[in-house]
């Protein structure tokens, strides 16, 4: 079967890097098929390594994505994600046809700052809390209670997202477009439950650096996504 993707030239990078803040606290699930007796009924996800909280690079690409397709969407109903504006593919990627993403978003970990605070300060377990909630069956009144484990309000994440430049005559719009879907982030929420207030979120940014053969001026890119 003969493959007509056909890969575009690459102009040079752009490495965008700042800072998400939560300020409720967040939880984005992690497994617990194999959790020991009293332990916390919904943990977050965590780094293998270091046991600290993560947010990882798919969720904040899958939730720009939706935000930006409800926004862009020109009906009432939402349509399938090979119906996406061809903005939004170009952006975030496409299947059918295939085309690659020019967004490829990093995991984000905490700051430095972050870990010299939770250094200080005990938590319900490991850079976490644990909110306890009810669930109401609303014909009998009857209480369900679970215990859901949160990252804190005030943990701060490095966030970097590197943007492949193919066509120069579209950097800006594009850098336009994401800085749409991070201003709609900044009002919506990150993670679950975000109708009960978790995963409300700050985000700034801080610096975009010019990697490879590009003459794109970055400050007037840095002013947009400021705005």
């Amino acid at each position: 079967m003969e493959n007509n993707t056909q890969l575009k030239s690459l102009r040079g990078k752009l490495l965008i890097t700042g800072t998400i803040k939560l300020e409720t606290g967040m939880h984005i699930g992690a497994s617990n098929d194999f959790a020991p007796i009293g332990s916390v009924d919904t943990p977050f996800i965590r780094d293998v390594v270091s046991q600290e909280p993560i947010i990882p690079g798919s969720s904040i690409k899958g939730k720009l994505r939706t935000l930006l397709a409800k926004s862009y969407c020109d009906t009432y109903i939402m349509k399938d994600i090979k119906e996406d504006k061809e903005q939004i593919k170009r952006l975030f990627g496409s299947v059918n046809p295939v085309q690659p993403a020019r967004l490829q978003f990093y995991d984000l970990f905490i700051t430095d700052e972050t870990r010299r605070l939770f250094a200080n300060i005990d938590t319900d377990t490991y850079m976490g809390e644990i909110k306890f909630e009810n669930v109401i069956n609303r014909l009998d009144g009857s209480a369900n209670p679970r215990q859901i484990e949160r990252v804190p309000a005030g943990t701060a994440f490095t966030f970097k997202v590197a943007y492949s430049i193919e066509n120069e005559d579209e950097v800006t719009e594009d850098i336009e477009i994401l800085r749409d879907g991070l201003a709609l982030l900044g009002i919506d929420y990150l993670g679950g439950h975000g109708s009960r207030g978790y995963g409300r979120v700050n985000i700034s940014i801080d610096d975009i650096q010019p990697v490879g053969n590009t003459t794109i001026n970055t400050q007037d890119l840095l002013k947009i996504l400021r705005k």
